[in-house]
């Protein structure tokens, strides 16, 4: 069984595939919780290069707590966006992010 590692390029590469298909995701979804997937999978890929580099370069696991640092902070990006998701939902009956342009109550400002 021959077995060749897995080179710097080839993790980039995904990486960089995996970076793309996020941001056209991005781009093209309307729908909340199709944004917020994406952006979930551009961090991934940033967490992917996050180790790689330091996998090759460091050596001392910077990269991997970054990695993990960047994986709470998406935590609490999914947390606050499902809130407003459900918080849309409850105003408009929607949840294309078209919508969420207005989340205020009219005449909330005025006395």
């Amino acid at each position: 069984m021959l077995t060749t590692p897995i080179g710097m390029s080839e993790v980039l590469t995904l990486s960089a595939f995996l970076f793309a298909i996020g941001l056209y995701g991005l781009f093209t979804r309307r729908g909340i919780i199709a944004i917020l997937m994406c952006i979930e999978l551009m961090l991934n890929a940033v967490n992917l290069n996050l180790i790689a580099f330091d996998r090759l370069y460091v050596h001392d696991g910077t990269g991997q707590v970054m990695a993990i640092f960047s994986i709470a902070v998406a935590a609490a990006e999914i947390a606050v966006g499902l809130a407003l998701t459900i918080n849309l939902f409850r105003l408009r009956f929607t949840t294309n992010a078209d919508e969420a342009d207005n989340l205020h109550e009219p005449n909330a400002f005025r006395n």
